[in-house]
């Protein structure tokens, strides 16, 4: 795999740091290209968002081409509020591995892991593709220093999942680094909408029907808390200093999971 650059300053010039009181954000993943991706979009647009934290896999291969004739038609109106983490499918393969950025959404590379604020919290942008690095973790551990633990981290593959991928575990050393410095975690790739129960202090989503295809999810799996695989939607995230109302929206507008998430800053 070729060598991961070191990530550029915390405030990506594409993610501008949002107001200090409220912030409204929607997370999804896994869409552009698929037969409900416009429909997801509208949804988005209709929520008003401050930022749109796309969960990784711009279809086929992340490419510019993908992006011109799938990602900008169902999502492009967003391209300015986007803080994208990258997929599996966002990593087109070259002879000497695969490309350690994303290629972003306004055509300039995206660095492989970033933070930015919002609300009153702290959001990580992962990168899932590389694993844990010892560069990843190092930037990680650096940004973790700070009291409480009012951070928001995510990267496309989930720690935890019911679904058709499983469960990430390769993603353990991250997620042991973030227990006791983070609540929430959010994930894609599996085409599908998931909650967990709260796993060492962190919360584990999943929101990956974002109009490509549909996973089914194992209801019998531990900590399930919720779990659709028969809609299309995204995952509303309204903060506060201190506290998150995360709901699970399908495009009819009809809000089929709600849950809160408190955090100590």
């Amino acid at each position: 795999m070729a060598a991961v650059a070191p990530a550029a300053a915390a405030k990506g010039p594409f993610v501008p740091n949002g107001p200090a009181s409220s912030a409204t954000l929607w997370a999804v993943g896994d869409g552009p290209a698929g037969p409900a991706a416009a429909a997801v979009g509208r949804l988005i647009e209709s929520g008003r968002p401050g930022v749109v934290l796309y969960l990784g896999d711009v279809y086929p291969y992340g490419t510019a081409a993908a992006f011109a004739n799938s990602y900008r038609p169902a999502f492009g109106r967003f391209a300015r509020l986007t803080a994208p983490t990258p997929g599996n499918h966002d990593w087109p393969f070259r002879e000497s591995g695969y490309d350690p950025y994303w290629q972003g959404v306004r055509g300039h590379p995206t660095p492989p892991w970033y933070s930015f604020t919002a609300g009153g919290w702290q959001l990580l942008s992962l990168n899932s593709e590389i694993g844990a690095t010892d560069a990843q973790l190092r930037w990680l551990h650096a940004r973790l220093r700070g009291r409480g633990d009012c951070r928001i981290a995510y990267w496309h593959r989930p720690r935890f999942s019911a679904g058709l991928h499983g469960d990430a575990g390769d993603m353990q050393p991250i997620w042991h680094a973030l227990q006791g410095h983070a609540s929430i975690v959010l994930s894609g790739h599996d085409h599908d909408m998931q909650r967990m129960l709260p796993r060492g202090g962190l919360v584990q989503y999943v929101s990956g029907a974002g109009g490509h295809s549909h996973y089914p999810v194992s209801r019998a799996y531990p900590g399930l808390a919720f779990a659709d695989d028969s809609h299309w939607g995204a995952l509303r995230v309204r903060l506060r200093p201190g506290r998150a109302q995360l709901d699970f929206i399908a495009t009819s507008g009809r809000r089929l999971d709600s849950s809160r998430v408190s955090c100590a800053p």
